[in-house]
């Protein structure tokens, strides 16, 4: 049976579990539109900026109650120039789990949770071209701890409604 949720916000029926992502890191959008062509590198796993400021996509993966499937945030980390280079020369490797891990700073705003820029992260490489696993830094804060914990099927649908649905006035 596919996994399905009460929505917080419109009380209809939602099946999947969602995922959400960003289409590039934070540090992307620092940049001025009209300068991205020359200062910036940008695909679907990977960004330079400046030629020096180095990310790579990855997922945070949520636990989820009694789900096989995990809640889902695609995310971005800056890595070292030393650990991109290791990252760039197995990118397309089937075999890459066990390269790594590679520490890295979180380079994104997830909305439910506070100041989650520059969280401390351990990006774990996966197998057959799955983008990696981030491993965020075992401290108490709330994405953190739902990493380790999981959140029940009811915080999964109050996320959902926060992002997908527009908040009263």
């Amino acid at each position: 049976m596919a996994f399905e949720f009460m929505c917080a916000s419109c009380g209809e029926m939602h099946q999947g579990m969602p995922a959400f992502g960003a289409e590039a890191p934070l540090s992307y959008y620092d940049v001025p539109s009209s300068e991205r062509s020359t200062r910036c590198t940008l695909s679907s796993d990977t960004c330079t900026v400046n030629g020096k400021y180095f990310f790579v996509r990855g997922c945070i993966e949520i636990p989820v109650d009694g789900e096989i499937e995990p809640f889902s945030w695609g995310v971005w980390v800056s890595l070292s120039e030393e650990s991109y280079k290791k990252w760039l020369e197995f990118e397309f490797s089937d075999k890459r789990s066990h390269i790594g891990p590679f520490f890295g700073w979180l380079n994104a705003e997830l909305m439910p949770y506070p100041e989650t820029m520059n969280l401390k992260t351990k990006l774990h490489l996966r197998d057959q071209g799955i983008r990696p696993f981030i491993e965020l830094e075992p401290t108490d804060h709330p994405l953190a701890v739902e990493q380790r914990q999981g959140i029940s099927v009811a915080r999964v649908a109050e996320i959902y409604a926060m992002l997908m649905h527009e908040r009263p006035a």
